[in-house]
C-alpha cells in the first residue's frame, strides 16, 4: 500500500491536449473576462425569445402611445417597464437588442465558418498541388484583396437585394481569399517537411496526404483568424445595415437598431442607438480578446514575455 501511495505521489499527472489548451488560455485575466462577456452575449441571443419582456417584431405587442419613452419609463397601460426605453415603434429597446445581437451573431459566425471552410479548402490545394491550380486559385484572390471588402459586399447586395442570407454569402465571398493565402502559406512550408515527403513515398493519394497530413498543421494560425473575422463580420455587417444595405426592417440587427435612432440623436433620444451601440462594442470587444489571447496559445513564441 505505501509503494503504491509512492508511486501514485511520484507519478506526474498527465494532461491531455485539451486540458492544457483550456488552462493555458484561462490563465489569462483578460481572456478570461471575454469569455465569460463573449458567453453571456451568446446565451442572450440563444434564449432571447423566452428572456425578453417583449416579442418586438409582434405587432400586435406594440403601442404607439410607447413611442420613445425614456429609459425607466412605464408603458401606456402600466403594465411594463422599459428598462432601456422604446424606439419610434415603441418596441422595448432592451428586447429588441436581444434579438438584434442574436442576428448579428448567426451573420458573423455563419459567414465566417463557411468562409473559412472555402479558403482552407482552395489554399491547401494552391498550397500542395503548385502549378496552374495555385496560379488560378491566388490571382483570384489577389483580384478579390486588391479592393476593400465594404465595396464589394455593396456591390453584391446591390445587385441580390436584401436579407439574412444574401449579407452572409456577401460576407463569405469578401472573406474566403484572407483564409485562402494564410492556407496556402503554410501548406507550402509544411509541404517541404519529411513527414510529407514520407507520405507521397508510401503512395498516399494527394486527398489523403491534403486531409490527413496537411490540414491539422495548418489549421492553428487559420482559427485565430477566424475568430478575428467573426468580429470583422459582424462590424461590417452593422456598417451595411446602417447604411440600408444590409438586413431588411423584418430581421433586424445591432447596426439596423443603431440607424433606427440616429436621426433621433440631435433630439435627445439618445438611447435608441446608444444602447444597441454599446451591446456592439461589447460583442466586438469580447470576440478580440478571446482571439487575441488565442493567437498566444496556439503559437507560444508570440507570447509577451
Amino acid at each position: 500500500m505505501f509503494m503504491t501511495a509512492m508511486t501514485e505521489t511520484i507519478t506526474p499527472k498527465i494532461e491531455t491536449p485539451l486540458q492544457r489548451f483550456l488552462r493555458d488560455f484561462f490563465a489569462s485575466r483578460i481572456a478570461s473576462l471575454g469569455s465569460l462577456v463573449l458567453l453571456l452575449l451568446v446565451l442572450l441571443a440563444i434564449f432571447a425569445p423566452l428572456i425578453s419582456p417583449q416579442n418586438p417584431y409582434d405587432l400586435m405587442a406594440l403601442d404607439v402611445m410607447d413611442s420613445r419613452l425614456e429609459p425607466g419609463k412605464l408603458s401606456s397601460d402600466g403594465k411594463q417597464t422599459f428598462l432601456l426605453g422604446t424606439d419610434e415603434q415603441g418596441r422595448d429597446m432592451l428586447s429588441a437588442i436581444f434579438y438584434g445581437l442574436r442576428i448579428s451573431l448567426i451573420v458573423g459566425f455563419s459567414s465566417t465558418v463557411i468562409a473559412l471552410a472555402i479558403g482552407l479548402s482552395l489554399g491547401l490545394l494552391a498550397g500542395y498541388l503548385g502549378g496552374r491550380v495555385e496560379a488560378i486559385i491566388m490571382r483570384i484572390a489577389d483580384i478579390q484583396l486588391s479592393f476593400p471588402a465594404i465595396l464589394i459586399a455593396m456591390i453584391l447586395l446591390a445587385l441580390t437585394g436584401q436579407g439574412i442570407g444574401k449579407i452572409i454569402i456577401a460576407l463569405v465571398l469578401v472573406q474566403w481569399a484572407y483564409y485562402a493565402r494564410t492556407a496556402r502559406s503554410a501548406a507550402l512550408v509544411e509541404r517541404q517537411k519529411e513527414y510529407i515527403e514520407a507520405a507521397v513515398g508510401l503512395g498516399l493519394s494527394p486527398a489523403r496526404i491534403i486531409w490527413r497530413h496537411l490540414l491539422p498543421n495548418c489549421l492553428p494560425p487559420l482559427i485565430v483568424i477566424a475568430a478575428l473575422q467573426v468580429a470583422s463580420a459582424i462590424s461590417l455587417e452593422a456598417t451595411l445595415s446602417f447604411l440600408g444595405l444590409g438586413l431588411p426592417v423584418t430581421e433586424p440587427s445591432l447596426g439596423l437598431l443603431i440607424a433606427n435612432g440616429y436621426q433621433y440623436l440631435l433630439s435627445g433620444k439618445y438611447w435608441i442607438s446608444f444602447y444597441p451601440g454599446l451591446a456592439l462594442l461589447l460583442t466586438v470587444v469580447s470576440i478580440n480578446l478571446v482571439a487575441d489571447h488565442l493567437r498566444d496559445v496556439l503559437n507560444p513564441r508570440l507570447q509577451t514575455q
